[in-house]
């Protein structure tokens, strides 16, 4: 999957929004773009080098799926507990890709959801 394919996938996810809010940390060395819902993050890369997608992931499935695919591995600066790296140029096909940021997305709306 390529850079638009993934950001058009995660855009189609009901009530989510895009910004890249880490510019002046960064200082021009990368530009992450987060993913968000009910405003806060679930997904996020660094637009300019499309190889590692942070998400955020059940703790009790986090062993078996570092255990079972080679690409995921420890996050991009986010919290060893909750979130997860993934190479998108190692063993994870496309399907289980949009798998695992669909649970990302469903683990943080279900945690914030907007109360009505």
């Amino acid at each position: 999957m390529n850079i638009e394919e993934f950001r058009d996938y995660c855009l189609s996810l009901p009530d989510v929004t895009e910004a890249t809010p880490f510019e002046k940390f960064s200082r021009g060395k990368y530009t992450i773009l987060v993913f968000y819902v009910n405003g806060h993050m679930f997904c996020y890369f660094n637009i300019d080098d499309f190889r590692f997608i942070t998400i955020k992931c059940d703790p009790e499935q986090m062993a078996e799926l570092k255990e079972r695919y080679q690409a995921i591995g420890e996050p991009f600066n986010g919290d060893k507990r909750y979130w997860i790296s993934l190479d998108v140029n190692n063993d994870v096909d496309d399907d289980t890709l949009r798998m695992l940021v669909r649970q990302s997305y469903e683990l943080v709306k279900n945690k914030h959801s907007k109360k009505k």
